[in-house]
């Protein structure tokens, strides 16, 4: 089995690097709310990953309407950000993700690439509030994308800008619309978070502090169907 180097990281931002999808949620539970039903936490699983108007859309068919003018559901997704950003300014360092400082301090010192890549607009007030900023080499964010995922342009163009092919990024993504989107992209891709959720990942863990093994591995023993070599993680 030929194994392809591993030479750049392409992170999700939302529910990867920072907790913030707890605040999405609670933001589009509140819209659902005023318009007059109930939105779950799994129906909310669909929107993750996925556009701010996308999202809106998917929202409203849960709550059976359809009939809206685009004038109209603009409002709506407005009015969904402002209650995310007020959400946003309670964020500080210590929401950043167990084991992700540590995992980016391994790449970062063995010459691995980095990058955001996130449907998210408000990914620069994100990372300034969490300050992991000076760790990133680029940020792709839903203010440079046309696509949303599991389109892959936000993958193809994080990897452009870092100068590196595809199929030597591995992608790291909590939404199964990602997951889908470094897939279409030739890119490895390791799920963040449950199994189920995230089959068609080539390897999930459910924290950053299960990967400084594998990262250690990945360097030498990393093929496109999963992780070779006496790993735990083997598939």
């Amino acid at each position: 089995m030929q194994v392809k180097p591993f030479e750049a990281a392409i992170f999700d931002l939302d529910g990867v690097i920072v907790d913030t999808a707890k605040f999405h949620y609670q933001a589009w539970k509140r819209l659902a709310e005023e318009l007059g039903f109930a939105f779950s936490e799994k129906e909310n699983e669909q929107l993750k990953g996925v556009s701010r108007m996308e999202s809106l859309d998917l929202l409203l068919r849960a709550g059976g309407i359809t009939n809206l003018t685009a004038k109209r559901k603009e409002t709506l997704a407005s009015r969904k950000n402002e209650w995310y950003k007020e959400y946003l300014t309670t964020l500080t360092p210590a929401d950043v993700l167990p084991g992700v400082r540590s995992f980016l301090h391994h790449l970062r010192s063995s010459g691995i690439k980095t990058a955001i890549a996130s449907a998210s607009k408000n990914a620069p007030l994100i990372l300034d509030k969490v300050n992991i900023g000076s760790w990133l080499d680029v940020v792709v964010d839903g203010n440079s994308i046309v696509k949303a995922k599991p389109d892959p342009e936000v993958f193809l163009q994080a990897a452009r800008l870092l100068g590196v092919a595809p199929f030597v990024c591995y992608v790291f993504e909590d939404a199964a619309a990602g997951v889908e989107g470094a897939i279409r992209a030739g890119m490895r891709v390791v799920g963040v978070g449950e199994e189920q959720l995230l089959a068609r990942a080539h390897l999930t863990v459910t924290s950053f502090e299960q990967l400084e093994p594998v990262f250690l591995l990945s360097r030498i023993g990393v093929s496109d169907l999963g992780v070779t070599g006496d790993s735990p993680y083997e598939q």
